[in-house]
């Protein structure tokens, strides 16, 4: 996740946006950065239950202890918030992710409020299903 920024980089940059138009597209162009889901991942066993869309995320540790994430989605939206996420999360150990709480980001990036009620569940329903694959790694 190279191309993703961290976390300081994402909410200077979004705060940057003069309006939630152009906060979309920064969300879609972050999608567009994931590195490419391999059709064979697009798999029952990392699809997340509770998306409207059908969102993907496969989690795994390096050597280093540290997570790595790798997600898709069909819709470009979606798949920009399953970016957003993952910077979230980046260099983060399983036990760092099970501790950690999210929602201050979504509240400077003021996310829940412009959110579709249903996009706003399926982003719950991703970061649930990332910190319950976190806990069985930990």
């Amino acid at each position: 996740m190279a191309s993703l920024p961290d976390k300081e980089k994402l909410v200077r940059n979004f705060t940057r946006c003069a309006n939630w138009e152009e906060k979309y597209l920064y969300i879609i162009e972050l999608g567009a950065l994931l590195p490419a889901f391999s059709d064979a991942l697009h798999q029952p066993v990392n699809a997340i239950s509770g998306c409207q869309s059908q969102v993907w995320i496969m989690m795994n540790t390096d050597n280093s202890g540290y997570v790595t994430l790798e997600g898709d989605s069909d819709a470009a939206i979606v798949k920009g918030l399953v970016a957003v996420v993952f910077i979230l999360y980046q260099h983060m150990t399983p036990a760092d992710i099970v501790g950690f709480d999210v929602r201050p980001f979504f509240e400077q990036l003021a996310l829940a409020q412009h959110l579709t009620p249903s996009r706003s569940q399926g982003l719950e329903a991703m970061i649930r299903a990332i910190r319950q694959k976190a806990a069985t790694l930990s």
